[in-house]
């Protein structure tokens, strides 16, 4: 099963969106909670090229992107092999 990485925050509705694509794909997930703990979004920012908007979702280490990028991957069939990995 895959590694997957999400910057979120709790409120963020792209966030949301992006959980429920993962929970249908019946996927767990690690969650870093940029309100709660500040410094994770320096973290976020320097590990994917200086985004600052959440979600920003890595998959074995690999950029995925945000909410719209994931659900792009997804529609282009490009997803499942990922978490298959």
């Amino acid at each position: 099963m895959a590694k997957i990485e999400m910057y979120a925050d709790p409120f963020c509705p792209y966030c949301a969106k992006a959980r429920r694509l993962l929970t249908a794909k019946g996927q767990a997930w690690e969650e870093f909670d940029v309100m709660a703990k500040p410094a994770l979004r320096a973290e976020m920012r320097a590990r994917a090229g200086g985004k600052n908007s959440v979600p920003q979702i890595f998959i074995d280490g690999n950029l995925i992107g945000g909410c719209d990028d994931i659900h792009a991957l997804d529609a282009r069939g490009g997803l499942d092999p990922l978490l298959a990995a």
